[in-house]
């Protein structure tokens, strides 16, 4: 277990990370974005995350905006029969919908949402020794319909990712009630 938490932490860096010209929601509204999303399916480069992706089930983060408009986000994961929970925080970049986490070298950009039902985040992150890039695909309830998981599917290789870096995470009930 002391072993796995390292190692889980470093897949959480890893997919929280963003990069290139991509697209941004226009309009993004930050109050019917926030509150809790599933972590349905995920696509990255990242070293960490490939090796544990097999083994990853969905997740719950709660996303919330301080007062000065920064995207706090609480993740749970659930990993080895217990809920790990990290915090992570974004600050604005001055466009609506793209936060940064400086010091990591982070972009995080919600890509598309309807608030309701789904969001796609690209995350990357700018290191010198190992960038990544990763997808993320975000639902308001864990069961996501077969035509949006497509439509995620579909998107991957145009992020400069491939399907076998795509993992579409088994629903958990496991730490719904760890989320607050």
């Amino acid at each position: 277990m002391t072993v796995a938490l390292p190692s889980l932490a470093l897949a959480l860096l890893c997919l929280l990370r963003a990069g290139a010209e991509v697209p941004v929601q226009p309009d993004f509204d930050t109050e019917k974005f926030a509150g809790m999303w599933y972590v349905t399916a995920t696509a990255s480069n990242c070293s960490v995350f490939l090796k544990m992706k097999d083994g990853m089930k969905s997740s719950i983060t709660t996303i919330s905006f301080t007062p000065e408009g920064d995207l706090a986000m609480k993740l749970v994961w659930p990993l080895l029969g217990k809920c790990q929970k990290f915090e992570l925080l974004f600050q604005q970049s001055g466009q609506a919908g793209h936060y940064v986490a400086a010091q990591e070298k982070r972009d995080l950009l919600v890509m598309e949402t309807d608030y309701g039902h789904y969001a796609i985040l690209h995350e990357a992150h700018h290191s010198e020794t190992e960038p990544s890039t990763a997808l993320q695909l975000l639902t308001r309830e864990q069961d996501v319909s077969p035509q949006l998981l497509q439509k995620f599917t579909e998107l991957v290789p145009t992020m400069g990712l491939t399907k076998d870096m795509l993992a579409i995470l088994p629903e958990s009930d496991q730490c719904t009630k760890a989320i607050s």
